[in-house]
């Protein structure tokens, strides 16, 4: 932990301020464009929601507000991720942190598990929080601040609640179904520098070309397909089905459903750990992890 800390520390004061950007940017946009930009609903759905439009109009801006600021975060962190392994030698930085009595495994793993997970973590509660600011907003504007006091609070917490706790929970599990393409592209930039990113692209598209050439299916690209498959059902939609919004009549009634359907569709999740393609793949990111723990324990001259 004496290691550990420190190394999560690091991460916080070098990117602070861009995840600060990253998440307060977005929610407050979105605050300005509600509070003022002018709000259009149509009429007639408008009409056909009825008293069901303010929990509604406070689903929407809560979800949106949160998928939004989670989706700017995952994608920022597998931006940064890919460059992981280089990040010090434009400076040759690395010289220092090669000098401190941290592990290899540690220094590389740590960095990993702050921008692959916690960083997104983060961004679903902080989007739940911005998102119900915004929802405040946008339906004190169309039907005065007391309908926002008087929303059904009671059905909407436990749903918005479940919903960030199953984003929560797949979370890990997408990554590890990922991880293997991560590391993928982690490893070849360290040796590539910035051609490794077009070297996997490269590398995968000639070896699905020649895959399908000898045995009649781009199997190299099908598991690519099928990872990315499997991490977003790991996010949500394992089960393949769920309450369904038919009108603004059931819309209260498939809110309340929303706890339930998330645990069933997180027991589907769990059962998709159980393939082969997830064994290989883990297999393939900790030969990657590997081959990446000897670069930099090869040092600095080597690595420039």
């Amino acid at each position: 932990m004496s290691n550990i800390v420190p190394l999560m520390q690091r991460e916080w004061l070098q990117h602070r301020f861009g995840w600060s950007l990253m998440a307060g940017v977005p929610i407050g946009l979105a605050l300005l464009l509600v509070a003022f930009g002018e709000v259009q609903l149509d009429p007639g759905e408008a009409e056909a929601a009825g008293d069901a439009l303010p929990a509604m109009l406070a689903a929407a801006s809560i979800g949106a507000g949160t998928v939004l600021v989670f989706l700017i975060a995952w994608l920022s962190s597998a931006i940064l991720v890919s460059g992981l392994s280089r990040r010090d030698h434009a400076d040759r930085s690395v010289e220092f942190w090669l000098s401190l009595p941290v592990g290899h495994s540690r220094f590389l793993a740590m960095p990993l598990f702050v921008h692959l997970l916690l960083v997104p973590a983060a961004a679903l509660l902080v989007g739940l929080v911005g998102g119900t600011l915004v929802s405040m907003v946008l339906v004190g504007r169309v039907a005065g601040m007391g309908a926002w006091f008087a929303l059904p609070w009671a059905t909407l917490v436990p749903a918005a609640l479940a919903a960030v706790g199953r984003l929560l929970l797949g979370l890990p599990l997408a990554t590890l179904w990922l991880l293997p393409l991560i590391m993928l592209v982690v490893l070849f930039t360290a040796w590539f520098r910035r051609w490794g990113l077009i070297i996997v692209g490269v590398g995968a598209g000639l070896g699905s070309y020649l895959l399908e050439l000898v045995f009649g299916q781009p199997l190299l690209w099908q598991a690519v397909v099928d990872l990315v498959r499997n991490a977003a059902l790991s996010m949500a939609g394992a089960s393949q089905t769920g309450p369904t919004l038919q009108g603004p009549e059931n819309a209260l009634a498939v809110l309340g459903a929303l706890p339930g359907w998330v645990v069933s569709d997180f027991g589907h999740a769990l059962a998709l750990l159980a393939s082969p393609l997830l064994a290989g793949g883990l297999l393939v990111a900790a030969a990657c992890f590997a081959l990446l723990v000897d670069w930099r324990r090869r040092g600095a001259q080597a690595a420039g």
